[in-house]
């Protein structure tokens, strides 16, 4: 008995020391082969206005079955978004003989190529294309237009298995349309002038993270001349008139350097290059790398003032992802490869705080004034303030599930919750922030919790992960308080109350108002719908589609849901003016509104007994209490622009 319970005692010890093992094993990268494989790829987007580009690569390889991979998980996109679809021509030959290869049945994302004895290299080409709608439009992921594109290079390699992204080298040229210009971080071996770069030999990793901006319309702007490290500004558009850079923004965009200098007292990369595509016709959206970010907005987003409004976070959220993302990053985020599955669960760190100090950011550049980054943030309150998504799913299962929910439907996101760790996350960061100035009695904020965690000294481009602990750690170091608690409570907590403790405790509140904003009002404008979230629970396009809706609000209890259209309003054809006319009106008035709404071919009445009208968030100032909120956006290292930029705009 005893000899037999001894065994058992053993078995159990062994299996969890296995079990222990396999736990401290999941984060340790696989031993490196000894020898790093060497490889070349040559990029031909002379094509690049057709919308494709053609690549070339030549691979050592072994033969037999030898398995080439498309690189899937991308980093900065937390999810397996490899335009693998967009892919075409792909061909693949030893000694000038075509070879036979087959897609791997399971991994989409593998080509098993079948290598002849004595072959020591193979020749591979590929197509990548810049998705087009069949109507002739561009499509919502495009990267070209006629005029530009930007070159991330994972969309146009293969590379083979059973080597890290740090152990292969590569040795990249690249053929740029006739007269078109070029940016980049990744250094220039030689340029031909004639529209041929080959680029220094380098890793996969490093090659992957410095895309190419290159468009017929180019400047470079030169930012914060004669500091160390080098900055610059490098914008390609579709027109020579939407390069236009006035002072005002120059400026602005001067002080987010010495801003984010300041915010985090040093730097991982050798030089940093903003990259920034203006055009009508790729997406509108921003990819982060250590040296440069890949970022897009509207053609006149210089030009026309609700454009910049409702865009000048961008450059500022990119830039911060530096530090946070690319410097500092969760574990479970960093792979070997482009393969490995990410997991999401910590971005709320990697995201949902860079979201937060990038709107820092913007208003201690002058990209918004303090009144602007407010009503920006009364804007986050409301929709966090009635989302009713919030009752069944946390902020940490959002960012869990971040590679199910980017391209999901805007149809129900108020029930499903979209990718919120970025939004709700900034207004929680804004409570941290708070709490940390008030338990030190002013003399510590989050900005030291950014120079101890994202700091570390001037570095070159480097990974240096990070855990949940970690977190806790260096929180409780800048302020003892109860940050595990506040952190579990926050982001794992489901059916929380709106997250307004930050502003609540900042000084401010918020109101509602029948007048929106400048940046409500902007965004209504550029984004063609009105947000009555506050009211009749609904957002509605400006052709009367209906967006979505808040579940259990006065639209969903009377019926109406997403994708219907509303035809008429109190018996005249619909419009987005009218609509809100009558929902002032009807304060006085006290009479219902009546929308007939078409679902689907059917038509039917609904009738609002509602009188409060429209509802517009603001934040107003409590003066009880200290404006810590005035605090965070005072700048640290330069002066508020002039402000005779903003009538240009105008």
């Amino acid at each position: 008995m005893i000899s037999r319970l001894r065994t058992i005692l053993l078995a159990l010890a062994a299996l969890s020391c296995l079990c222990n093992l396999a736990v401290a094993q999941k984060h340790k990268p696989a031993a490196p082969p000894a020898v790093a494989l060497s490889m070349t790829l040559e990029v031909d987007a002379t094509e690049a206005p057709r919308h494709i580009v053609h690549a070339r690569m030549v691979i050592p390889a072994t033969p037999g079955d030898f398995v080439l991979y498309y690189p899937k998980w991308i980093p900065g996109t937390h999810e397996p978004s490899g335009p693998l679809v967009d892919t075409a021509g792909i061909f693949f030959t030893a000694g000038g003989k075509a070879l036979l290869w087959h897609r791997d049945t399971i991994d989409m994302y593998a080509y098993h190529v079948e290598v002849p004895a004595g072959a020591s290299q193979i020749e591979a080409r590929m197509d990548a294309m810049s998705p087009v709608d069949s109507a002739g439009e561009q499509h919502s992921t495009a990267w070209a237009s006629a005029q530009l594109a930007a070159l991330e290079w994972n969309t146009v390699l293969l590379y083979p298995k059973g080597w890290t992204a740090d152990q292969i080298q590569v040795q990249a040229s690249l053929r740029l349309p006739a007269g078109w210009k070029y940016a980049t971080a990744l250094p220039v071996a030689s340029d031909d002038n004639a529209g041929t770069l080959r680029f220094e030999k380098t890793t996969l990793t490093t090659l992957v993270d410095s895309p190419v901006l290159t468009g017929a319309h180019m400047k470079k702007l030169p930012l914060q001349t004669g500091q160390s490290p080098a900055h610059e500004l490098d914008i390609a558009a579709d027109s020579e008139a939407a390069l236009a850079v006035n002072k005002f923004e120059q400026q602005c965009f001067e002080n987010l350097v010495a801003e984010a200098g300041a915010l985090f007292g040093s730097h991982h990369y050798r030089d940093y290059h903003f990259l920034l595509s203006l055009s009508d016709h790729v997406m509108h959206d921003g990819l982060e790398h250590h040296e440069s970010n890949d970022s897009s907005s509207a053609e006149h987003f210089l030009i026309d003032a609700d454009l910049w409004r409702t865009d000048a976070a961008l450059l500022p959220h990119e830039f911060t992802h530096s530090w946070n993302g690319k410097y500092r990053r969760p574990a479970d985020l960093t792979t070997a490869d482009f393969q490995a599955p990410m997991q999401d669960d910590l971005l709320w760190v990697y995201e949902g705080m860079t979201e937060y100090l990038g709107l820092v950011l913007t208003a201690r550049s002058g990209m918004w004034p303090a009144s602007e980054w407010r009503e920006e943030i009364a804007r986050l309150a409301l929709h966090y303030t009635y989302q009713s998504g919030r009752r069944w799913r946390s902020v940490e299962d959002t960012a869990t599930s971040a590679q199910t929910l980017y391209f999901a439907s805007t149809a129900f996101a108020d029930w499903r919750r979209w990718v919120d760790y970025y939004d709700e996350s900034a207004l929680i960061w804004l409570e941290a922030d708070v709490i940390i100035r008030q338990q030190s009695g002013g003399e510590k904020s989050l900005d030291d919790f950014t120079r101890l965690f994202h700091g570390g000294g001037v570095t070159p481009p480097m990974v240096k992960t990070y855990t949940f602990d970690d977190v806790v750690n260096a929180l409780n170091e800048v302020q003892p308080y109860d940050w595990r608690g506040f952190l579990n409570q926050r982001f794992r907590g489901v059916g929380q109350p709106p997250p307004l403790a930050g502003i609540e405790n900042g000084g401010w509140h918020v109101v509602y108002t029948d007048k929106p904003s400048e940046i409500t009002h902007a965004h209504e404008q550029v984004d063609k719908e009105i947000e009555l979230t506050a009211s009749l629970g609904l957002t509605v396009s400006q052709d009367g589609n209906v967006v979505d809706v808040v579940e259990g609000g006065l639209a969903a209890r009377a019926g109406v849901g997403p994708g219907m259209h509303i035809v008429a309003v109190n018996g005249r054809r619909f419009s987005t003016e009218l609509l809100v006319s009558d929902l002032v009106e009807g304060r006085s008035t006290k009479e219902p509104l009546q929308l007939i709404v078409e679902n689907a071919e059917f038509f039917r009445t609904v009738s609002f007994d509602y009188h409060d009208g429209p509802r517009y968030p603001h934040l107003e100032r409590d003066g009880s209490k200290p404006d810590l909120l005035g605090e965070i956006v005072k700048a640290r290292a330069s002066t508020p622009p002039e402000q005779e930029g903003e009538s240009e705009k105008e």
